[in-house]
């Protein structure tokens, strides 16, 4: 009887204990530490937005608040410093600033705070800073988040019909907001060093003459409007520059076309060769095609078309000569290398297969990609009895098969054209030729091209390619 008595007492007691403790850390768990000397942690002191326009604002960045205790902690406030003046907006976990009152966190949980910046029109034609900070305070201790954005004004262009010779030039850039469209019979010029920025669904469409005069110091460049550091390098952050079939006599000297859905499409030609002249142009990182032929007429001279979908797609026939350019892509962690650098076709995909006269001189350039699937660098598509002439001389291309529907004299195949550095991992490209060592140094025809992509003058015995050794 007396060891059954002890036994339940035993049970008792444990389990008085048990629940003791249990309460204990409910209690203590439930609490709130109180010490300024809290730990807190922030995932970032300072947040930098990189270049904003005036009026159209930025992206969120996103700041972390951690409550590194195993106690909960509640924070005060979190405030712009600024207050509602500044052009700052917080948003903490879900309430709006510009001060939010009493946020509870979790033992080793966090709270989000969402900052956005909206810049004011000033008149300073330079990019030019604005800065405010926020102040997180808790148990009367302060801990303060810098605030910085690099703001600049420019001239908006939205949904507009330019309707009459319009010249656009660098004293500001252009955001083009709802797309622009250049009438027929109306050319735009846009002068050198002219900046060009496109909203996410705002193309470039051309029914007249787009007439660009970049120089070798002072491109113009034609790219998304989000400069922020996650989105800069993003393909298909704008549609691209559409020639339409009315369009005619288009020239682009020193033009850097980025990070497009597509880059250039010109459309059939109507008018004189060519319809569109292309000279020392960088094509780059665009999400589908970069540059497009439909039944049109092109020529390329000293251009670099790089990291595409689909680098070239000359469709449908048409009239083209591409000169001195390199052509290469390399899978990276944006556009897999899938498909050819180049592709070449005299049929339409309609229900009723139509077919074209083709014609395409194809002299001195590289044709080339890796770090891909792709074993047929370009491909060469002919069906029907239409006139079809593609030459391809002095290039160098990767093929795996023999390349049928063409004139292959002088050409180099299967041979890497050495580019002097790829560091895909860093997203590093550099398309010059390896000095010295390159199979492409005077391996190119004469055809009387004086200089390369950067101006510099090249040898009686060119190198195929956009750039020539020095």
């Amino acid at each position: 009887m007396d060891s059954t008595f002890e036994n339940h007492m035993r049970k008792t007691i444990f389990f008085i204990s048990a629940l003791i403790l249990f309460l204990v850390t409910a209690c203590k768990k439930e609490s709130f530490i109180s010490s300024p000397n809290a730990l807190l942690s922030v995932s970032a002191d300072t947040l930098s937005f990189d270049t904003v326009f005036t009026q159209t604002g930025s992206v969120t960045a996103t700041l972390k608040i951690f409550n590194d205790n195993d106690q909960k902690l509640r924070l005060s406030s979190v405030e712009l410093m600024g207050g509602s003046s500044s052009p700052f907006n917080i948003n903490v976990d879900g309430t709006p600033g510009p001060s939010v009152a009493d946020i509870d966190i979790e033992p080793n949980d966090s709270a989000y705070v969402f900052v956005t910046v909206t810049i004011n029109p000033t008149s300073a034609n330079s990019p030019f800073v604005v800065q405010d900070s926020i102040r997180i305070n808790y148990n009367g201790a302060n801990r303060l988040v810098q605030l910085t954005a690099y703001g600049q004004n420019a001239r908006y262009i939205k949904g507009e019909i330019l309707t009459t010779n319009t010249t656009w030039d660098n004293t500001l850039p252009y955001v083009i907001l709802d797309g622009v469209l250049v009438a027929q019979g109306v050319n735009l010029t846009i002068q050198q060093g002219t900046r060009v920025h496109f909203h996410a669904d705002a193309p470039m469409i051309v029914d007249g003459t787009l007439t660009v005069n970049g120089t070798k110091k002072d491109s113009v460049t034609f790219q998304g409007d989000r400069l922020d550091k996650d989105y800069r390098d993003l393909p298909a952050s704008w549609p691209g520059i559409y020639f339409r079939p009315a369009s005619n006599g288009n020239t682009l000297k020193y033009a850097i076309i980025k990070n497009a859905y597509q880059g250039i499409i010109a459309g059939q030609a109507t008018g004189t060769f060519p319809k569109l002249y292309l000279s020392e142009c960088v094509i780059d990182n665009v999400y589908d095609a970069g540059l497009t032929g439909i039944n049109s007429s092109i020529r390329a001279v000293n251009c670099l078309i790089s990291n595409c979908g689909l680098n070239i797609l000359l469709a449908n026939g048409g009239d083209y000569e591409i000169t001195h350019c390199t052509v290469a892509s390399y899978s990276n962690v944006y556009i897999p290398h899938t498909k050819p650098v180049m592709v070449l076709s005299n049929w339409d995909s309609t229900s009723q297969v139509n077919t074209y006269s083709m014609k395409a001189q194809i002299s001195n350039n590289i044709f080339w990609g890796d770090f891909g699937n792709v074993e047929d660098e370009i491909v060469i598509l002919r069906r029907g009895t239409t006139p079809f002439n593609v030459t391809i001389e002095n290039s160098l291309y990767k093929a795996k098969n023999n390349l049928n529907n063409a004139t292959l004299i002088n050409n180099l195949v299967n041979n890497p054209p050495l580019f002097d550095s790829i560091d895909d991992n860093g997203k590093f490209y550099d398309f010059r030729i390896n000095k010295g060592i390159s199979p492409v140094i005077n391996k190119g025809k004469n055809l009387s091209v004086p200089f390369d992509l950067e101006g510099k003058p090249r040898d009686a015995l060119p190198d195929m390619g956009s750039y020539e050794k020095q």
